[in-house]
């Protein structure tokens, strides 16, 4: 059974940083796709950022250049490192992971930037 749990967000000002954590049951991360998506209130949700089984990453461009995705495959765990934050990336953060015919996701994590 698949589970994701993520952790790691909380309330930062302008400018700062957090580091969200995804760990996961029931995968193997350096085999698989993964994503952090995240939902502001009244929105989409959307796709920040993704790594492939390969190690390959994409981001939105509205977080290139100062979120970074990775993985610690002996934890089995997906980061974010999300740095010069901005009010506009207050969001729920969910982790995902995708297969044919089937999608989990955690129960995300709230992160809020003030001005």
């Amino acid at each position: 059974q698949v589970h994701l749990v993520e952790s790691g967000g909380g309330l930062v000002q302008a400018g700062g940083s957090l580091r969200l954590s995804c760990a996961t049951s029931g995968i193997i991360v350096s085999y698989n796709a993964m994503g952090w998506y995240r939902q502001a209130p009244g929105k989409p949700r959307e796709l920040a950022a993704a790594i492939t089984g390969s190690g390959s990453t994409n981001y939105a461009d509205s977080v290139k250049g100062r979120f970074t995705i990775s993985r610690d495959n002996a934890k089995n765990t997906v980061y974010l490192q999300m740095n010069s934050l901005k009010p506009e990336d207050t969001a729920v953060y969910y982790c995902n992971v995708e297969f044919p015919g089937l999608n989990y996701w955690g129960q995300g994590t709230q992160v809020t930037v003030s001005s």
